[in-house]
């Protein structure tokens, strides 16, 4: 047992040795088995072809090979040719044409005895090592597959590779002393993206590791010998012809409880690739926020609730609107518009004061919608949205958003307490000084406490799970434990998380339970603000947003079952907060700046999209690679940033050119997440949100349409764009 954690098979580092010499840069046309799903009966596979070369192509073919001859009875989005093992798809018309970077999804189903194995899938033009693995597709191909799945026990690269190689010595990092992961080539620290795979610096493996892991860099000679293997990954970017029963040993020592890989009997499961499913089948998680119920912040000029902080559900239908007649627009006509995009699944953030019927902050007269339109309380605006998403066929992950609905999004933890981000901004009416969610050792601005504590949250999230019964739906498929964690450490928050579970799964055991990241930094609302310490987040340049480290959750996974597991990073672009890694690094006055102090050096941002990926993949990207489930919870943003913002960011930013630097982060972030098949919730659906707005445009605007706020218009086509090309 000591030489197997130690030492892998050398058939395993031979094929990761394939894969970090395979000239994969040189390829024209790529190809991945994007989704993989099998059952009784049948199968289905997506699958995503990608020009990776320099040049345009106006045509595409690729293979896909299985390890026995499949029965296809159904196909979309491309010609279909091929025998035996091999089904050859052709581009149709429309998708005939790819750019350099471009990529198209096809996909097909058929009849199967539930034995099928995952195929593999080859493009024009790629590596040798595509190519020597397609020349014994019925023979050496599958015996291979199922050689490297059972003996290589890991989770590593997503590839399906031969090496032939004449001698000489590769290397690998054994993470933790359960994973292996390629040595990155073009960095020595932290973590990359390397041939469409994640890779990790020499550095990080040999001084990040556990004393007691047994990891480390391991090396092992290769002989003059062909060999075949497949690595069980994630299914983001796999080509691997291992069954998707032979990944369940990826992350099987990583703890505990979290191994635990069986899809169940629960509605809904995280498959052994990292895959959600209802009901045993594949569900794409195409999701957007829709906000409200949690709270927002009234100006303080406000005639009826000054600096209140009402619970209500946006629907573009204000009681001002037309004259006090309102827009007539209703729940169901959101409904209706997000089931023709596609949109299968809507994050729905509440605080704990939503719960109580009787909250005034909940109730009129602070309310906004048009009486036609009004619900009587927060509690069953709740209620009545999940039922009528019930009657839609669209899921609903619940989020408890903060502690407190006049404390709202700066909680970091449960018992926040001041001083706040918040607390000097200038030309702001929106300070929260004056309220915490602590019950003792609250700053002398203190004025309101609504305490919150470990035990009050658990009570709420078993109120939530009771909620399918109690309302006689099917439709929520998870709980989003507590939005932006920020100010605790890993430890401490993954503790809180298997708390959360054992109260959620107490009364229902057919949600997941998303958990989100924590930050940079910790302690800050503790109490002793003036003793911060620095959260592990990878390399110290790639700062993660609030929410967004997920850096020790690979090592140091929650002891929660792996099947009911999903971690929710979230993530944004300078139209949210300017990051030290947005900066111009050519600028030595600038480099190390970020925020409103970057802004009042008048200092330039650049999106480098390959910096920013790597940032992604050290905080939570590598997830994907060990096979867990990943649904970002929250990204977006103001694409025409600076325009819309804020008039104090508006001109603190004036020298940015409008409209270009937040759309080329979405468009970065939204190619990454594609390419690593990670799914998302977008923020948001509805357009209130100050620095981000929504997928349907704001009449309002700060400048010249202050009246103009909470009528909703068309849709952005721009940003349904950047969010359709994610999935």
């Amino acid at each position: 047992m000591k030489n197997n954690k130690h030492f892998k098979p050398i058939v395993f580092l031979l094929a990761l040795l394939s894969m970090l010499l395979s000239p994969a840069v040189l390829a024209e046309i790529s190809c991945s088995i994007s989704n993989w799903n099998t059952w009784g009966s049948g199968y289905q596979a997506d699958v995503r072809i990608e020009n990776s070369g320099p040049g345009a192509v106006s045509g595409w073919t690729v293979r896909i090979v299985f390890d026995e001859a499949p029965n296809v009875t159904n196909h979309w989005n491309f010609d279909r040719g091929g025998s035996g093992n091999t089904v050859t798809a052709s581009n149709i018309s429309w998708n005939s044409n790819l750019g350099s970077g471009d990529s198209t999804s096809v996909g097909f189903q058929g009849d199967s005895d539930g034995d099928l194995n995952k195929p593999i899938c080859i493009g024009e033009g790629t590596s040798s090592s595509s190519s020597s693995s397609s020349s014994s597709s019925s023979s050496s191909s599958s015996s291979s597959s199922s050689s490297s799945s059972s003996s290589s026990g890991s989770t590593s690269s997503s590839s399906s590779s031969s090496s032939s190689s004449s001698g000489g010595s590769v290397c690998v990092c054994n993470w933790w002393g359960h994973t292996l992961f390629p040595l990155c080539e073009n960095k020595d620290s932290g973590w990359g993206n390397e041939n469409g795979s994640s890779c990790i610096g020499e550095q990080t493996c040999r001084n990040d590791q556990s004393p007691t892991s047994g990891g480390g860099v391991e090396c092992g000679s290769s002989s003059s010998s062909s060999s075949s293997s497949s690595s069980s990954s994630s299914s983001s970017s796999s080509s691997s012809s291992s069954t998707s029963s032979s990944s369940s040993s990826t992350s099987s020592s990583s703890s505990s409880s979290s191994s635990s890989s069986t899809s169940g009997s629960g509605r809904f499961r995280v498959d052994e690739s990292g895959n959600i499913t209802k009901n045993g089948q594949l569900f794409p998680v195409r999701c957007g926020s829709w906000f409200g119920l949690e709270g927002r912040h009234e100006p303080s000029s406000d005639p009826t609730n000054p600096s209140g902080a009402p619970m209500e559900l946006y629907m573009g239908n204000t009681f001002w609107a037309n004259g006090n007649s309102g827009t007539g627009r209703t729940i169901q006509d959101t409904m209706d518009d997000l089931n023709d995009k596609g949109i299968t699944v809507v994050r729905f953030p509440i605080a704990p004061q939503t719960l109580d019927p009787n909250n005034p902050q909940g109730r009129a007269p602070h309310l906004k919608n048009h009486a036609d339109v009004r619900v009587a309380n927060a509690r069953l605006a709740m209620e009545e949205f999940i039922v009528q998403a019930d009657e839609n066929n669209i899921e609903v992950l619940l989020d408890i958003h903060s502690c407190s609905n006049y404390i709202g999004w700066r909680a970091g933890r449960l018992d926040a307490r001041p001083p706040f981000v918040d607390k000097d901004r200038e030309d702001y009416d929106f300070p929260r000084e004056n309220y915490s969610c602590a019950a003792s050792g609250n700053p002398g601005s203190v004025q309101t406490t609504h305490p919150y504590d470990q035990g009050k949250w658990l009570n709420n999230l078993r109120e939530l799970a009771g909620l399918a019964d109690q309302l006689g739906v099917d439709n929520i498929m998870g709980i989003d434990i507590f939005n932006e964690p920020w100010d605790y450490s890993w430890d401490e928050w993954s503790s809180l998380a298997e708390s959360a579970y054992q109260a959620i799964n107490e009364v229902n055991a057919d949600v997941l339970i998303f958990v989100e990241g924590v930050s940079s930094s910790h302690g800050n609302q503790d109490g002793s603000p003036d003793t911060v310490n620095d959260t592990p987040h990878g390399e110290e340049f790639s700062n993660p947003n609030w929410g967004e480290n997920l850096f020790e959750a690979g090592a140091n996974p929650p002891n929660i079952p792996k099947n009911r597991l999903v971690f929710s990073p979230h993530t944004y672009g300078p139209s949210v907060f300017v990051q030290r890694m947005f900066m111009d690094q050519n600028d030595p006055g600038c480099a190390d700046l970020e925020g409103d102090e970057a802004g009042d050096n008048n200092c330039d941002i650049v999106i480098d999209a390959q910096l920013l990926k790597e940032g992604w993949e050290e905080h939570f990207g590598y997830l994907r690679d060990l096979n867990y489930a990943v649904v970002v919870g929250e990204w977006g943003g103001n694409i025409d940033w600076p325009n819309k913002a804020t008039v104090r960011d508006q001109n603190r930013w004036s020298h940015i050119e409008a409209g270009v630097v937040d759309l080329q982060w979405q468009n970065a972030f939204s190619s990454y997440i594609r390419q690593e098949n990670i799914q998302s919730c977008y923020w948001s659906i509805n357009p209130e949100s100050g620095d981000t707005g929504g997928l349907y445009n704001h009449a309002y605007d700060p400048v010249s349409n202050e009246a103009g706020w909470g009528e909703w218009q068309g849709f952005d086509q721009r940003k349904w764009s950047i969010l359709e090309n994610s999935w």
